[in-house]
């Protein structure tokens, strides 16, 4: 080991955005998935927020428990990745929680909350539902 500090990439921080969107599309806690791996659920904090780098035996073995492959967590990369300097430090102001990726609807737990519930609904209220979103969003 070199003994300098750990500082995430592009593709760490996209891996972690990923694993936290398929956790919570299945409904599971941090906990419920840390106790499905072995780990504390601070690790899997530490990796969705990819202050953790995730292993390639441990992503698998996550893969599994959230039985998808491990091309999911890799899905959506973006073709040119810019290379982040590796100082040791992480940006001061940096947060890890739904703002990261602002730009991705899909990513926010809110968005992930509305699609559980909506398909916990029964055929007639999901359809009730639809027809006051479309009249929500029609623009005048």
């Amino acid at each position: 080991m070199s003994g300098k500090p750990f500082v995430p990439n592009s593709i760490d921080e996209h891996i972690g955005q990923r694993l936290q969107l398929r956790r919570v599309m299945m409904g599971l806690s941090q906990k419920d998935l840390s106790q499905i791996c072995g780990v504390t659920f601070q690790q899997i904090q530490k990796y969705e927020c990819a202050s953790n780098r995730i292993s390639a035996s441990r992503l698998f073995e996550i893969g599994v428990a959230l039985d998808t492959p491990i091309s999911f967590f890799f899905s959506g990369l973006p073709g040119h990745l810019e290379r982040e300097p590796r100082n040791g430090r992480l940006p001061k102001n940096r947060v890890c929680d739904d703002d990261t990726s602002s730009f991705d609807p899909l990513s926010k737990t809110e968005t992930l909350q509305l699609i559980n519930l909506y398909w916990k609904l029964d055929d007639e209220k999901r359809e009730l539902i639809m027809r006051l979103l479309k009249t929500l969003t029609v623009q005048e």
